[in-house]
């Protein structure tokens, strides 16, 4: 195996004409540098020099391998410095997919931390639901997924997303996230500090995601009733227009509700809880890299500073209700 000490080595004595002038030009003794090129000469299983008088002089061998020995030690000093780049964050990219709901709050915060501290790391986003971020992320498409579950429902099976399913992955909890009931400004419930989800049986509702409708209707076959849905998008936004509009209610995480201005609806709390848990997945390996390992902890750094203002938030409401 031809090792790259070797070729500057060769480049040095074909340089200066000796194995003398060659070691002072890389800082080490003349019987250094003729062991070096005969385990060079043995490796490649020819002569590569010639002894003339006081000089070396290359074989046609040694003259081949000095003309490739350029662009080999041009092309590893540049990989080199690539990945030191890359290992000291001057460089890097992250493949980032989430929810939309996650999209719009938690990714925001961290990617700006990111690039203010990293300025070389590039990140790239994609939204995708769970599973499909989590299959991705398996599948090598991405490095991080922002993915959520829900808690299970008292008295059902296991929740869908259930733990066992990321056991191969690094899980980073980030935060709890409670589902919240969302009506109309003027519903007979608008105005009550929580609802209980059965209260609203015999309205019509506006439905999530897929995964998020499944949720719904589990919940509400718990409580006794299967909704009448007359409406279902993935769009968080076109949910409170409608619920805003007086077409229905719904039930949406609080994180959704945060990046939306609920104009005509009204979110009112939801007993018994509901919550989802929303975490940043990735790889045993990929969670070793450093952009990926940067990008992990601004994550978790925009889940602390969205859950200091929900608290505040939540203890007015209370102060409120108290004062009423």
């Amino acid at each position: 195996m031809i090792e790259a000490r070797h070729l500057r080595v060769l480049r040095a004595v074909a340089a200066t004409g000796s194995f003398s002038a060659a070691g002072r030009e890389l800082g080490c003794t003349q019987p250094a540098v003729s062991q070096q090129m005969k385990a060079l000469e043995a490796s490649v299983g020819t002569p590569l020099l010639i002894r003339s008088g006081r000089e070396m002089r290359l074989t046609q061998a040694g003259e081949a391998l000095v003309r490739h020995a350029a662009g080999i030690l041009s092309g590893l000093t540049a990989a080199e410095e690539e990945v030191a780049a890359i290992a000291g964050l001057r460089a890097g990219r992250v493949r980032l997919v989430s929810f939309p709901s996650g999209s719009s709050t938690l990714v925001p915060t961290a990617l700006a931390a990111l690039r203010a501290d990293h300025p070389g790391t590039r990140v790239s986003l994609e939204e995708a639901e769970p599973p499909e971020s989590v299959d991705a992320l398996r599948a090598g498409d991405c490095d991080i997924a922002l993915a959520f579950r829900y808690a299970r429902v008292p008295g059902a099976g296991p929740a869908e997303g259930a733990a066992e399913e990321w056991d191969d992955l690094v899980v980073r909890p980030l935060l709890t996230d409670r589902l919240v009931a969302l009506v109309p400004e003027g519903h007979r419930l608008a105005h009550t500090p929580a609802v209980a989800i059965g209260e609203l049986a015999a309205e019509p509702w506006i439905a999530g995601c897929p995964r998020c409708r499944g949720q719904l209707v589990e919940v509400c076959e718990r409580a006794g009733f299967t909704p009448r849905i007359d409406f279902a998008t993935d769009d968080y936004p076109a949910v409170v227009g409608l619920v805003g509009a007086g077409l229905g209610v719904a039930v949406l995480p609080q994180l959704a509700i945060e990046s939306v201005r609920p104009r005509g609806a009204r979110a009112v709390t939801l007993e018994p809880a509901v919550r989802r848990e929303i975490v940043a997945l990735t790889l045993p390996d990929l969670a070793q890299v450093p952009a990926v390992a940067a990008t992990l902890e601004r994550l978790e750094g925009a889940a602390r500073s969205t859950r200091a203002p929900r608290a505040s938030r939540a203890t007015q409401e209370t102060q409120a209700t108290r004062g009423m």
